[in-house]
Order: structure tokens, then C-alpha cells, then sequence
């Protein structure tokens, strides 16, 4: 599945809601193509290239070699659903989760940078468009100005639309989320407040949701999940700062309200938290 859509679907009654969130993703083994580096991979799969390096025992700056074998972990948190909502998109987590009839779909995201954050709070979907064209911000025409470079009123469709071939208008004022003609920006915090995904998962979305389609952006850089008999934490930087203060107290509250408190082994908690992973790591007590 590597040129096709990646994400994992699981099942679970959405309708309902959910009060311990389930995981998607999963742990495998990927043979490097021609053209891979550890930051593609990290961005096709939704995985920070520091963190394939240390599953992998070897230095983020050391070069991958092609038909080698690497272990990829994307297993991530899905926040908690409300009934009725079909997307959710947790900001520190660059991951947005759309409900459907068979489950929750996953997908990698690049969201806003700290100086032009993207928003947070509900939404709902108030437009679709097939190879869309950008009206140039002109907050974004001055930034570039002021970098020594020229943007125009408008970008045609096209290879160099930054929107690539779809767009879904939020009721956010000008934040959508859209397709990209740099699909290696995935998963980082780099846009300008809008939420962009790979070309394919784009695609796969704009087919799934429909004008009048509701969500919220939300903002969870510490999460604690049960699936089955194992307690999960995943831990991601605090990018805007709005995170808890003590990310160790908080996972405790978590497992107090979750009734696991005595089956987490809290040195392997610490370790997840301290290294910031952004993977959802079992912490069950052995």
C-alpha cells in the first residue's frame, strides 16, 4: 500500500460515541524504494523521521538504503468522536480522523505553523471544490514581499497550486482543507493555519464528506487511549503551547477517570511523554 491510500480503518459505533478512544495504524515493516529518505516515509505515514530513526537504531542523519527493511510505527490515538461528527482534526497530532459507516479513517496532516496557528473549535464543511483556484491572501502576498519574493492575485489549477486538485472550504473564514503539490510537507506544523493532506488522501476525503458535514479542530498533544487488554499514551511537542503543564499528572488523571490507574507501568509513561514520540505506545504493566 505504499503509493495507494495508507490509512487504517477501524470499527467501532461511532453513533454512540466513545469514552476510551480506540488506535489506528500499526506496526510494519517497509522495504526503502528509490527516492525514499526517512523525512517521506515520516510524511506518508504519519511518523516523525527522528522517531523511525530510534525504532530503527540508527542516527536521523543517516542515509537509508534502497530494498533495506525498516520498521515503521503510525499507531495513533483517535480523540474522542461526539455523535454525529464526522471529522476531527487534533492539531499537535497532525492527524485528521473522518467517522464513516465502517469505522474511523486516518490520515496525516500538515496544520498551521506557532505564528499563524490553525484555528480551533467546531466547523462544518461549506464548500467543495474539484481543481480549485487560490485567491491569494494578501496577508501572504505581504509575508512573501518581505521575503524577497513575488506572489500573484490568483493561482490557476494547476502543478504549481499549492491547493492541488481539491478543496474543502470550512466555516472558518478562510481555512479549508486541501490537497498539496508538496506531499513531503505532510505531517509537519508549516502551513498557514489551512489543513493540507497527501494528493491521494485528499482525494479519498473529498469523496467521503459532503457540504453541510461537521467537525472540530481540536487541540490534544497528550493522549491516553484502552484498546483490548493494553492502556496506550501518546505523547506529541506542545506546538502552540496550550498543552497541560504536567503532562505526567494529566495521563494519571486520564487513568484514574478510565478506572486503569494500576495496570500502567508509570517509568514506561514517563519515557513515552519525555520522548515525544508522537506514537501511540503501550504502557500496560507486564
Amino acid at each position: 500500500m505504499r503509493t495507494g491510500l495508507i490509512a487504517l480503518v477501524i470499527g467501532f459505533a461511532v453513533a454512540a460515541g466513545v469514552s476510551a478512544q480506540p488506535v489506528t495504524g500499526e506496526q510494519r515493516l517497509v522495504t526503502v524504494a528509490p527516492g525514499d529518505t526517512l523525512s517521506r516515509l515520516g510524511s506518508r505515514f504519519g511518523i516523525d523521521a527522528a522517531a523511525i530513526a530510534r525504532d530503527n537504531d540508527r542516527s536521523p542523519d543517516e542515509p537509508i538504503r534502497v530494498g533495506e527493511a525498516l520498521r515503521l510505527d503510525n499507531r495513533h490515538i483517535v480523540p474522542a468522536l461526539p455523535a454525529g461528527q464526522t471529522l476531527t482534526i487534533n492539531l499537535p497530532q497532525r492527524m485528521l480522523f473522518v467517522a464513516g459507516e465502517r469505522g474511523v479513517t486516518a490520515y496525516p496532516a500538515a496544520v498551521g505553523r506557532p505564528d499563524w496557528p490553525t484555528p480551533l473549535g467546531a466547523f462544518s464543511i461549506v464548500s467543495r471544490e474539484v481543481n480549485p483556484t487560490w485567491d491569494v491572501p494578501e496577508s501572504i502576498r505581504e509575508e512573501a514581499r518581505r521575503a524577497g519574493r513575488w506572489l500573484p492575485r490568483q493561482v490557476p489549477p494547476g502543478p504549481n497550486n499549492p491547493l492541488g486538485a481539491y478543496w474543502l472550504g470550512l466555516s472558518l473564514g478562510s481555512v479549508g482543507i486541501h490537497g498539496t503539490n508538496a506531499p513531503t510537507s505532510i505531517y509537519h506544523v508549516i502551513t498557514h493555519g489551512c489543513i493540507r493532506l497527501h494528493p491521494d488522501d485528499i482525494a479519498a476525503l473529498f469523496a467521503q464528506v459532503q457540504v453541510g458535514a461537521t467537525g472540530a479542530l481540536v487541540y490534544q498533544p497528550i493522549l491516553v487511549a484502552v484498546g483490548g487488554s493494553d492502556i496506550f499514551v501518546e505523547a506529541h511537542r506542545d506546538v502552540y503551547r496550550r498543552g497541560p503543564a504536567d503532562a505526567l499528572e494529566f495521563v494519571r488523571s486520564q487513568a484514574r477517570e478510565l478506572g486503569v490507574f494500576d495496570r500502567v507501568d508509570w517509568g514506561v509513561a514517563a519515557q513515552v511523554i519525555h520522548e515525544r514520540a508522537g506514537i501511540a505506545r503501550a504502557v500496560t504493566t507486564r
